[in-house]
This record gives C-alpha cells, structure tokens and sequence, in this order.
C-alpha cells in the first residue's frame, strides 16, 4: 500500500516537474547564448523570457516592404499669382488759383471724393476738397445738420461746384413731433422730403452749381430697396433745386439689378468693387464712383476732360463749347437722273409729271388695251395664234388633212 501512495504522488506531481525540467533546459540555453556580434552569423537560441518580454533591441521589425507607409503630405496647391499693383497716380501741385470741387456728405461722400482726386489728380487748375461726416444723414439732425452747416461750409471754401453724397446712414428711426416714426413710413417720409429738399434749397440759395450722387446698391436686400426709394427723393430735391442727379445704380450691379460685389472698373475689367461688409467701397468701387460723377462736373468746370485746362474767361458753372474745326467742302458729281421714256438720252431738263404728256393715238394697239381692254389680234403663226385654220396656209389644205386624219 506504501508504494501505491508513492507512485500516485508522484503522478500527480508529475507536470510540476516536467514544467520545471523544462525552465531549467531554457535556463541552460540561455547561459550559453552567444553575443549579439555571433547572433547575426549564428541560429539564435530560444527562451521563454526572449518570448514572453523580448529586449527592445531584439524585438523584430517588420520588413521594409511590408511597413506600414507613412502618409504623405498633400502638396499645396500654389496660390494664384496676385494682380499688380496699380501704380499710383501722381497728383501735381495744385494751382493757386485752382477751382474748387467741394464734396459734401457721409462715408460713401468721403469715398467718391478719394476717386475723384485721382481721376483729377493731373489736372493743376481743380482741386478736390472733402468735407464729410461718416455717421452724418439726414434723420439725424441733431447730430450733424446739413442744411445749416451747407452755408458755412461753401463761404469758407469758395467752390466752383459741389457735390452731395448723403443717405446711407439713414436707415433708422426718425423723431417728428415728438414721435418715433419708423423707416419709410407716411410721416418718415414726409419729413425726410421736407429736409432733403431744405438742403437743395440752401445749396440754390449760395448760386454754387451742384451735383447730387445717388446711393448704390448694398448687400442687404432690404438696404438695397430703401436706397431706391431715397434715390427717388434726391432725384426730386436735385431737380427741384436746380442741381443734378447723378445715377451710379448700374454701375454696382449685374444684368439683373442685383449687388455684386466684383464688376467691371472704368476700363472694362473685373475688379472687386464692394469690401466684405457689403457696404462699403474698394478702392475701384471709389474711381467707378468718381467716374460718373466726371462728365456732369467736367460740364460745370468748362473742361473737356479730367486733366484739360479750365478756360480763364469762363466763370464758375458756365459749360465752355468747343468749336469745332470747319470741314472742307465736300465735291459731290451728280449725275443728271435719266427718264425710262427718253431713249434718245437727250436730258431734258424739265421733272417727270411737269408737262402734260402729248396725246397718244387711241386706235394703237397698246391704247386699246389699256383703255378699252381689246387685245390685238395675234399675228400669224406666232404662238398665241388659236385660229382655225390658220392664216397663212389655205383652208382647202387644212381640211383635206384633218380628213386624212380622221381616216387612218
């Protein structure tokens, strides 16, 4: 019974000591493991640890073929080339006598008056001179009143014309009587007429001709249709005045009367027009401005162009006409007209219808046609001859033949 026991603790201690044999064999592998040198020439040897917690340096890299490849940068695509810069246009001494182009109104005012400058930059004998109120309008009289600050404005400087550019700011509430009216309602608009009109009348009233600019289109659709609407109302309070309106509405939209903010400059090509906000002008916008504003103010100035020179015996308002140069007489062979009725070419002188024509006979041929619808008899043998039988062979010939006829 001894060994019986014996034999059964040794089975069941068996896998112990085979798990232990086989640690002591990977310990016995592992004292004699050649160096790292001898490895690379030599079948490594393998242990339980190597496998289990391998050395960083003897973990095993995947083969270059077979790594993961590392994404590649995306190349950047290269940036359009900027347009040049336009050059700048030098603006000459001006004179001392040089006429002045007084411009008047808010932010927009003070952008047309920057285009102006540079459309009259080369021109000594105009000088442009801006005295603007960004926040400025017309419901805001509190703050900044035009038509009282006008006079003052045009005794100092002494203009040969001004130019208005006011409204963009007046999108806003507006007190009459006391009372908060809202934007382009009945009373709003009453009182809006009655103060756009009071400054046409003070600008009249100093004997300055001048010229009203219109607003252009913005962004916001609600914007864009108050500023017709205003455009309407300066319109009236210009020509009522005396001045002028000046219209830039198509030059700041598209073929279908929408806002763009890129169109085409003074000379044709696509340039942006309006900045981000939608509001304000780009440096283009303010020539395109300035640009239509040029050919009524020239007209006032007595110039034929930008940089022409005033005419010193003009006074101030007063359109110069340039005569123009006398064109050599033109030499012109006239050929005497010849009559259908007059084959002898003799040229009479005397107009078809201007004597009575000489009676005809009214037993010709054609006159009984014509007068009494008889036609002539048709000559014989000729196509239209239907008669039977005909005329120019014997009537005994042709019966003999029309019965031979019959016959056969």
């Amino acid at each position: 019974m001894g060994s019986v026991a014996r034999i059964r603790v040794i089975v069941r201690r068996l896998p112990i000591l085979l798990l232990a044999i086989a640690v002591l064999a990977v310990g016995v592998a592992s004292a004699f493991h050649t160096p790292a040198i001898a490895q690379e020439q030599q079948p490594r040897g393998w242990s339980l640890r190597e496998l289990l917690f391998p050395r960083r340096s003897e973990r095993i890299e995947p083969p270059l073929d077979i790594q993961k490849a590392k994404p590649r940068l995306k190349a950047r695509k290269p940036r359009a080339p900027r347009p040049p810069a336009e050059p700048e246009i030098p603006i000459v001494e001006k004179t001392p006598d040089a006429r002045v182009v007084l411009v008047v109104g808010d932010f927009m005012a003070a952008g047309l008056a920057e285009g102006l400058v540079t459309a009259f930059a080369e021109n000594p004998g105009v000088r442009i001179v801006a005295r603007s109120n960004g926040s400025s309008g017309f419901v805001r009289d509190d703050f900044y009143n035009w038509p009282e600050q006008i006079k003052s404005l045009i005794e100092a400087e002494k203009p040969a014309a001004v130019v208005v550019m006011l409204g963009s700011n007046d999108r806003q509430q507006m007190r009459v009587n006391d009372v908060r009216e809202q934007p382009r309602s009945e009373n709003w608009t009453k009182e809006y007429e009655r103060r756009t009109d009071a400054l046409g009348k003070a600008v009249a009233s100093t004997k300055v001709p001048f010229l009203w600019v219109g607003m252009p289109a913005f962004r916001v659709s609600k914007m864009t249709s108050d500023m017709l609407a205003f455009n309407d109302i300066y319109h009236s309070a210009a020509e009522t005045n005396g001045g002028e309106f000046v219209d830039v509405w198509d030059g700041f939209v598209d073929e279908n009367g929408a806002f763009v903010t890129t169109g085409p400059d003074i000379n044709g090509q696509a340039v942006r027009l309006r900045s981000d906000d939608g509001i304000n002008v780009s440096k283009a916008g303010k020539r395109k401005l300035a640009f239509y504003t040029e050919k009524p103010l020239m007209k006032i100035l007595g110039l034929t162009a930008p940089g022409g020179v005033v005419t010193a015996s003009a006074p101030a308002g007063a359109p110069v006409e340039v005569p123009s140069p006398v064109a050599a007489p033109i030499v012109v062979d006239r050929t005497v007209p010849m009559l259908l009725n007059d084959p002898a070419l003799d040229g009479g002188s005397a107009l078809l219808g201007a004597a009575a024509p000489a009676k005809t006979d009214a037993n010709l041929p054609g006159e009984k046609l014509v007068i009494e619808g008889k036609a002539s008899d048709a000559s014989p043998g000729r196509a239209d001859d239907f008669s039977w039988p005909p005329k120019n062979q014997p009537a005994t010939a042709a019966a003999s033949e029309t019965t031979t006829a019959i016959n056969r």
